[in-house]
Order: structure tokens, then C-alpha cells, then sequence
């Protein structure tokens, strides 16, 4: 069969966790082997280093800034703005720049670790807008995030396709966030041109693009491809290649998503507010298994309801496990509508790999979907998931989200045949 005629749901099948698949490969690694987290270009390329008080600068770090260091005995971990699977960090961004005052024309790479902007390509009468947009323009940005995906295959084997998609989507979130709180309005765009803009970028199989975003005035004039590649830059320090991963990812983009028409979301967050959520947001490890209000538990499923500021879209479901709300029946719900009742706990502990966040939360959130393309509809439930984080820390409960989970025995629990893409919990 060709590639192409592949399904998504085939390679999510193929990485499906059961009970006895994660007895028989408890998948431990030696810390000490991990591949670098940060892409770095040759030290003769041009770099701008962001300033926070500069508006444009400040818009660009905040997709991606580092927020937290920590050390441990294996070495330092410099967490940032969007969270990764075991903080493994596989997603890159590199922003085109058009029409913006004091800045050459150009592709930037986003060096998160130092705080900066490498200029890799420099415009003439090209551009990304060809391989994205063709016919159009756009003076302003043009962010593109990017997996390394052996950051995280090295841990996670072929199941990690599933953490690079998820990983973008929260990255895309990152992007709307600092948008919103710059006062940006933003698209996001998975149907186009990825394969020819991986070997145009100079990736080798190495990194793949999995999405953009694009801010700024858009333009009746055509923008030709890129007159030159640009020269490969590994983004980590050694690599070893997985043919499934590359399979998938190369299946996964030659599908169609679905359409709808393009809706901006209303938020009213306090941006003071907001902004210091934005540089404060974490994963939780533990949570104290303590009650949240049902007025915020309505207010985070209302702001999980607002319109996604995209035309390819899949429609993802949210079922709620709620274990300790105040003024709700504990049980399964799907969105408000209460589905069944029960203590689920323990059960949810179990399904979830036995991590103790899943039972002791306030709520245990799984998405799914019934999706035409597999990779957008993983990028939008990676996105729903950084805007459940950042509204949960907004009103004070914490969250976390879980990757690893029973496929086939989360499915029976929500009685439902459409496949679980992410586990997700928050409680206090």
C-alpha cells in the first residue's frame, strides 16, 4: 500500500500502551546518553539578542523562553513557557521576519538557550509564504515549529510521534499565548508544503516541520520559493534514526485535514495577570487530592470551548473524569452532560500507568478524536492542553498533562471507539 494511503489511525494503533506492553518494555534509559536539547548554529551566523523591552522581541521570546532552572544528578534542566514530554523539549521554532522596522528581512532560528535570534536565510523576493500561503504575502511573522525527533525517541521509542505532535501543539499554544498577551492576532496553518520546506530548511530527516503560525498583514503578491537551501544543522550533538517515526510523520502530512472557517477566540484574562502565569506555568508532580470549585471547573471547560484561530481543523471530544469537585456528582462526563456515575479513582490511577496524579486530582481529562489527519489532530489537542494549563494556573489549580496511558482500556471507560490522543489532570 502507499505511504500515503496509510492511516494516522494505523500508526497510533501500532504505538498503543497496554497493561503487559509496558511490563515487557518498561523503556529505562541512561540519563547520562540524552542527546542535546538545544539547536545551535555555527558561530559566525548573525545573531540578534531579544530584548524583553522591545515589544517584537518580547513577542518572539515568549513563544519559547526558558522560565526555570533546576539541577539534578544527571545535570541542569532548563524548563520553558510550554511543557514537554519528560521535559525532552523536541520542538524548534524558526520565524520569518517581513516589514518590521529596525529588522533585515529574513529566517531566524529561535536559539532559546541564550536568548536570541540567529539570522539563517536572508530574503530577497522568496520566502516561506510559497511552500504556506502561495499568491500571498505577509509583513510581519511567519513562525514555523520544527520536531528534532531523536530528543525524544531516545526515550520513547516509536511512541515519541505521538509526544512531537503533542509537544508542537503546545508550542503552538506558547505562540497564541505571547500573541494575546502582545496583542497579536494569529492563524494557525498544518495543511501545506512540509515536505518540500524540510529538505528546503536543510533537515535531512533529522527534524520535520509540523505546523505554523503566521501573524501580521496579509498581501495579494507572490512570493517565489527559496533561491537557496539552507545548510543542514543538526539539533542534536549524535542521532540515530527511527523509520517508523519518519514513516508516520511523512504519511500524516500527505493527509487532508478537515475545514471550517476561520474564528478568532475571545479571552478576558487580566494580561498583568496572565503574562506572570505565562513565566510561572509548571507540570505538577503531586497534588494534595483537594476539591476545586465547580464555578472554576465551568470556567476552564468554557475557555476549552473557545474557537481555535484555524481553518484545518479536527474535532476533538474532551471526557472528564471528575473525582472532587464541589457541587458535582463525581462520575464521567462529556463536557457538562454527566454520561455516568461512579468513583473512578483508582480506576483512572490504573488506566494512567499507576501515576498517582491521575487519582489524586480534581479532574482527569482524556481528549479523543475520529480525525481525518492524524498529525493536525494531535497538534490541536497539544493545543488545547497548553490552554488548559495556562487557564487552570490562571485561577490557581494546577494541572499536568499524561501521555502515557491504556489506550484500549481508557477507550472502555469512556465507552467510546475514537481514539484517546491525551491524558490531562488538574486539581490543587
Amino acid at each position: 500500500m502507499p505511504q500515503s494511503q496509510i492511516s494516522g489511525k494505523a500508526y497510533h494503533d501500532a504505538t498503543k500502551h497496554s497493561y503487559l506492553s509496558v511490563q515487557l518494555d518498561p523503556n529505562y534509559v541512561d540519563a547520562s546518553t540524552q542527546p542535546s536539547p538545544f539547536k545551535v548554529y555555527p558561530k559566525f551566523y548573525r545573531r540578534v539578542k531579544l530584548n524583553l523591552n522591545n515589544p517584537v522581541h518580547s513577542f518572539i521570546s515568549l513563544t519559547s523562553a526558558i522560565t526555570l532552572e533546576k539541577v539534578y544528578k544527571d545535570g541542569p534542566y532548563k524548563l520553558r513557557v510550554n511543557p514537554s514530554a519528560g521535559a525532552l523539549y523536541p520542538t524548534e521554532v524558526y520565524v520569518q521576519v517581513r516589514g518590521i522596522e529596525g529588522m533585515v528581512n529574513g529566517i531566524y532560528h529561535l536559539e532559546v538557550e541564550n536568548n536570541c535570534l540567529t539570522l539563517i536565510y536572508e530574503l530577497i523576493d522568496d520566502g516561506l509564504e510559497n511552500y504556506i500561503i502561495p499568491s500571498k504575502s505577509i509583513n510581519g511573522f511567519i513562525f514555523l515549529i520544527s520536531c528534532v525527533y531523536y530528543r525524544s525517541s531516545w526515550k520513547y521509542q516509536n511512541r515519541s510521534i505521538r509526544y512531537c505532535f503533542l509537544d508542537s501543539g503546545h508550542h503552538l499554544g506558547a505562540i497564541a499565548a505571547s500573541a494575546f498577551l502582545h496583542n497579536q492576532d494569529i492563524q494557525l496553518i498544518f495543511d501545506f508544503d512540509k515536505l518540500a520546506l524540510n529538505s528546503d530548511l536543510g533537515f535531512e530527516n533529522k527534524e520535520f516541520i509540523t505546523a505554523c503560525a503566521v501573524s501580521g498583514e496579509l498581501q495579494e503578491k507572490k512570493i517565489r520559493s527559496l533561491r537557496l537551501k539552507i545548510p543542514f544543522v543538526s539539533g542534536t550533538d549524535y542521532f540515530e534514526s527511527n523509520q517508523f517515526i519518519e514513516d508516520a510523520y511523512q504519511a500524516t502530512t500527505l493527509q487532508k485535514s478537515r475545514q471550517q472557517k476561520l474564528e478568532y477566540p475571545q479571552f478576558g484574562f487580566d494580561k498583568d495577570k496572565f503574562y506572570q502565569v505565562v513565566w510561572n506555568r509548571r507540570s505538577i508532580r503531586r497534588f494534595r487530592k483537594e476539591s476545586i470549585s465547580q464555578e472554576d471547573y465551568l470556567y476552564i471547560v468554557q475557555q476549552l470551548e473557545q474557537s481555535i484561530p484555524t481553518e484545518n481543523y479536527e474535532e476533538i471530544e474532551i471526557y472528564s473524569v471528575v473525582h472532587r469537585v464541589e457541587g458535582m456528582t463525581p462520575g464521567l462526563y462529556k463536557g457538562t452532560y454527566l454520561v455516568k456515575t461512579g468513583n473512578f479513582t483508582e480506576k483512572t490511577g490504573y488506566l494512567c500507568i499507576n501515576q498517582a496524579i491521575a487519582k489524586d486530582s480534581a479532574v482527569t481529562l482524556f481528549f479523543v478524536s475520529d480525525y481525518l489527519n492524524y498529525q493536525t489532530a494531535m497538534q490541536i489537542a497539544g493545543f488545547l492542553g497548553q490552554r488548559l494549563y495556562l487557564t487552570s494556573n490562571y485561577l490557581g489549580i494546577q494541572c499536568s498533562g499524561i501521555g502515557a496511558y491504556y489506550d484500549d482500556e481508557t477507550q472502555e471507560l469512556l465507552e467510546t471507539n475514537k481514539d484517546v490522543l491525551y491524558g490531562m489532570v488538574i486539581g490543587i
